[in-house]
């Protein structure tokens, strides 16, 4: 199975209209990135589901993994590297007998149990937040901070993705606090330039790392 690593980019089309996820994707391709998530809360069954084939395509085509929030049924069926599934979302048994053990599999979290019992549970990797205040997304926990995201990193042996309110003046020391991944919506779906925000989102990132 693959190892996630990196800036992960969330599509979301309500944040800008006019731009579709195809356009966020591409762009957010063009800048490096190396996952996209496609996310859309309110699209019926049958737009989700092409909007997503067409992501795959893309990411495919650009040697990237595609994840599909949510909708396990949606990832199974256009072919996903990864599904993100929520709290009262199938839980992650289920979606692990729906796609099978070669699909990774992320659990969002917003507290030190949730991660826990996500890694027991079979998970292939934690998200976790909000680290920041977030717009983004308004049914979320409290925000955790960075304190809390570098715990979460050193309890858990499992990846652990962080989002919420990330941006280029922060997203180093989210990968400096030991996440693997920083999911990122608005920093990208909301820029003038979104390939050129994503490159540098990616920059600051890896820097953070400081070669980890």
């Amino acid at each position: 199975m693959k190892r996630i690593s990196g800036v992960y980019v969330i599509t979301d089309v309500e944040l800008m209209p006019g731009r579709t996820h195809a356009q966020i994707a591409e762009a957010a391709l063009a800048g490096g990135a190396k996952i996209i998530q496609i996310r859309d809360k309110n699209a019926g069954d049958r737009d989700f589901y092409e909007d997503a084939l067409e992501l795959r395509k893309l990411t495919s085509d650009a040697g990237a993994m595609l994840a599909v929030n949510d909708r396990v049924d949606v990832a199974a069926a256009v072919g996903a590297d990864m599904v993100n599934v929520g709290q009262t979302d199938l839980p992650m048994s289920a979606a692990r007998k729906v796609l099978g053990d070669n699909v990774i599999i992320g659990v969002s979290a917003d507290n030190e149990e949730q991660a826990l019992q996500a890694q027991k549970d079979g998970a292939d990797y934690v998200g976790f937040g909000p680290v920041f205040p977030t717009e983004t997304k308004v049914d979320t926990g409290p925000v955790s901070g960075l304190e809390t995201l570098k715990r979460v990193c050193g309890e858990v042996s499992i990846p652990v993705v962080a989002i919420g309110g990330i941006g280029t003046d922060n997203i180093a020391s989210v990968a400096a606090a030991g996440a693997a991944c920083a999911a990122v919506v608005s920093a990208v779906v909301c820029a003038e330039d979104m390939a050129e925000a994503a490159s540098e989102l990616i920059r600051k990132f890896d820097s953070g790392r400081g070669g980890r």
